[in-house]
């Protein structure tokens, strides 16, 4: 089968489209053909030689995928049929013409949406869904400070928080997303965060009382800042390091607003975790999907032999929502 494969660690040059094996799936297991996949942050990660895939996982990049059923392993008990339109959430494996992942990660796709919109939905709406909701708690009439608004994950995050009656405050990098935020999204305040501090527009925003909740993907750099912004019990929920891993931290201000930090990842998780997380994916975002209240942001499309060029689109910052390869 058709697979990219990564020749060494660096840039998108490194990434090439090759044949592989077709995998089979084992106990559990289904296999998909796959109809488009989609590009995470942790993809450039793995292709930059900073994030391996966990032990026993494909080398193949792609955490992601829509796709139709074609074969089963043993004992699979959830119902499929043949041909099933069908998501995926994967350790990896996705940037191939097939892919094999455990029934419990795998779901039918939203009533009324396309397959290849599909593929950029798994792994935003299982980080989200599991951060904000299963680990951070988000409540009804909260405020969240959701940095990266403009991405899949942040996207996917302020329509979700929207949704359950939170109060929403994003950061992106322009004038042109920052609007997008609030005109397209539904975010009640977006910062630039290039030429605006956002601990003083959250302190505006919440009359000095603070976010309840921020979701973070920029790690040390925005550590104490974060802090700064948090409210009296705030729970900062940190899933990236985009900007650095190892900053100090004052704990007598975290001490003081009585304050929680939570470093979470998805993709190392156990199959039955994720299994989890998925049945909630399906059960609560997967109705707002259907409504059209929460809509699939797909920036841009790439066929998989352009991989290179999707990457280096990806890398550039100039997406909003999600980048997909296409079979």
């Amino acid at each position: 089968m058709k697979a990219i494969v990564a020749t060494g660690a660096g840039g998108p040059e490194v990434l090439s489209l090759t044949e592989v094996p077709t995998p089979v799936p084992g106990p559990g297991e289904v296999l998909i053909d796959v109809v488009a996949a989609g590009i995470n942050r942790a993809d450039v990660q793995q292709r930059r030689g900073f994030y391996p895939p966990p032990a026993g996982a494909s080398q193949i990049l792609g955490l992601e995928v829509s796709g139709r059923i074609a074969g089963f392993g043993p004992n699979v008990t959830k119902a499929f049929s043949m041909g099933e339109k069908v998501v995926a959430l994967l350790t990896g494996g996705g940037y191939a013409s097939q892919v094999v992942a455990p029934a419990g990660q795998v779901l039918a796709l939203p009533e009324g949406l396309d397959v290849i919109s599909s593929a950029g939905l798994p792994e935003v709406a299982a980080t989200v869904h599991s951060n904000l909701f299963m680990t951070a708690q988000l409540q009804a009439g909260e405020t969240v400070l959701i940095h990266g608004g403009s991405g899949g994950i942040g996207a996917m995050a302020i329509q979700l928080a929207k949704a359950a009656g939170a109060r929403v405050i994003a950061t992106a990098g322009s004038d042109e997303k920052v609007a997008m935020l609030t005109s397209y999204l539904g975010a009640d305040a977006a910062v630039n965060y290039r030429n605006e501090d956002f601990v003083e527009r959250v302190r505006q925003f919440t009359q000095g009382a603070g976010a309840n909740v921020i979701l973070d993907v920029v790690g040390a750099k925005y550590l104490a800042r974060n802090v700064e912004s948090l409210a009296t019990y705030g729970r900062l929920v940190v899933i990236g390091l985009q900007g650095g891993a190892t900053a100090e931290l004052n704990l007598g201000a975290l001490l003081t607003k009585r304050a929680a930090i939570i470093g979470t990842t998805l993709r190392a998780r156990p199959v039955a975790e994720k299994a989890t997380i998925m049945e909630g994916v399906r059960e609560h975002v997967w109705p707002l999907v259907s409504s059209g209240a929460v809509k699939p942001m797909v920036d841009r499309t790439f066929p998989l032999e352009q991989v290179a060029a999707a990457h280096e689109y990806f890398d550039s910052g100039a997406h909003v929502g999600k980048v997909l390869l296409t079979l």
